[in-house]
């Protein structure tokens, strides 16, 4: 307190009494409203904005308020909630059913048309609203697994405490606010770049396509945003967890657990918390402690996967379905086997499908990262477990350290997508494998049609009777 209160002193003393009089005037409130902005003291005040934008929605029937007498946080389940995501269900379906009535109107056929292209436009049109609708009632209807999610992470935050333990939970409000601005710039500039071809070259879309179009992209934005956000609290609890076992074995490396006979504390500032780690507390009951929390850990992840895994499969393979075609759309202009008549230049065709490409491939990415994030800290548990029993001299202490192997040899952090597939870097070879076999076969389908699949097949009907009649 000393030491804070001289470099109080210090810091008044040197700054100019004119400055002080500016920031306390005008400056400083700002400061204060923008940092009370980025802030959070609780975990749902930190997912408070993300599950208010999910509410807005009807991609989540509750949102989480704030007790003004208390200032506690609280999920409220509301009935708007089911009801806002019921109307944005059939709000879907009329635009889709209308896209479908305009000879599957879809932004790539204004693009290109073909026979080809004709079927992936349908396959596009009825994945999406299958999809959407999916992504909409797998989210509103097993809002109870999301509900205990958080409440297994508030568990495991109040034990960590415990432990000395304080979260930062401002670093996870400031990854939400970061996840969710890049994913509406992206989608907003994607949105806006397609619409100014079109209207640039005099095509006009009708309402539907519009709604569709963008609806079809903000709804699977939020899905991986709210995916992304959970794994990243699995990640930081795991990586709290690691850092109490390593914080263990240095002070075993260095001979520093002794008796002693006064209190003390060793401060570690980290990224996402601070540690507060005492140095007398037994040994055995930190590994005791930490095997719960991983456990909580364990059981929150579990949890989130039941709530996301027909989310993330659905988001797949739409992301797949529409990579194949607009890589068989590109290739195909790029190796100049295709005759479009199109009002637009190759330019401006190849970058249109280019981008939505690595839009799907961006969503892929950051499914797989945040996933994988989270395995990878999960596994390094178990090699410092193992390091700690390496040293470990107390038959206690050797006992507990077994017990927390077992529980990590039983407990293991894995998401997938309904069981068919891990969500790990691993599925990178198994999309470009599948990619390559797609493409080889619709380039081969192309090449091999009477009429390379475009246009209409009256010429070769009109070549076969003038064969005919030379013939006779």
């Amino acid at each position: 307190m000393d030491i804070e209160r001289a470099k109080d002193t210090m810091t008044t003393s040197s700054v100019d009494p004119v400055e002080i009089e500016v920031a306390t005037g005008f400056c400083q409130p700002l400061r204060r409203r923008f940092w009370r902005f980025l802030s959070a003291k609780q975990l749902y005040e930190c997912l408070r904005p993300l599950f208010h934008i999910t509410y807005i929605h009807g991609l989540t029937s509750f949102y989480l308020s704030c007790d003004s007498k208390t200032g506690c946080r609280s999920i409220k389940r509301t009935i708007f909630g089911y009801l806002n995501g019921l109307m944005h269900i059939g709000l879907y379906t009329v635009c889709y059913s209308l896209t479908i009535y305009n000879n599957c109107e879809s932004v790539a056929s204004y693009f290109f048309r073909s026979r080809i292209t004709y079927f992936g436009d349908m396959m596009q049109i009825v994945s999406g609203f299958i999809g959407v609708t999916v992504i909409y009632l797998t989210a509103i209807i097993p809002n109870h697994r999301l509900e205990r999610c958080l409440q297994k992470f508030h568990t495991m935050d109040v034990q960590l405490q415990t432990m000395g333990i304080k979260i930062m939970y401002s670093k996870v409000l400031r990854f939400s606010y970061m996840i969710l601005i890049s994913m509406f710039v992206v989608n907003f500039l994607f949105t806006c770049g397609t619409f100014s071809v079109l209207y640039s070259s005099l095509v006009r879309p009708t309402i539907a396509l519009h709604f569709t179009f963008l609806i079809q992209h903000t709804v699977i934005a939020m899905s991986i945003t709210v995916f992304t956000c959970f794994t990243y609290l699995v990640e930081m609890r795991l990586v709290m967890v690691n850092k109490v076992l390593k914080n263990l074995a240095h002070q075993w490396d260095s001979r520093s657990i002794k008796a002693v006979t006064q209190k003390q504390r060793s401060l570690q500032c980290l990224d996402s918390f601070s540690m507060y780690t005492i140095v007398t507390k037994d040994p055995a009951e930190i590994i005791q402690e930490s095997m719960e929390i991983h456990h909580l850990i364990c059981e929150a992840a579990a949890t989130a996967n039941k709530y996301f895994t027909y989310q993330l499969l659905t988001i797949i393979s739409i992301a797949f379905l529409i990579i194949v075609f607009d890589a068989y759309y590109v290739l195909e202009t790029l190796l100049g086997k295709s005759k479009r008549e199109s009002k637009f230049k190759t330019v401006e065709f190849v970058t249109f499908f280019s981008c939505q490409m690595i839009l799907y491939l961006i969503a892929i990415v950051s499914i797989v990262e945040g996933s994988n994030r989270a395995i990878k800290k999960s596994e390094k548990t178990g090699g410092i477990v193992h390091s700690l029993l390496n040293k470990t001299k107390s038959a206690e202490v050797k006992e507990k350290l077994q017990q927390f192997s077992m529980q990590l040899m039983h407990l293991k952090i894995n998401f997938t997508a309904a069981g068919l597939f891990n969500i790990d870097r691993t599925l990178y070879f198994t999309i470009s494998g599948a990619l390559t076999t797609y493409l080889i076969i619709l380039l081969q389908f192309t090449s091999n049609s009477p009429n390379n699949g475009y246009g209409n097949s009256s010429s070769c009907c009109d070549t076969y009777n003038n064969m005919t009649n030379h013939t006779l």
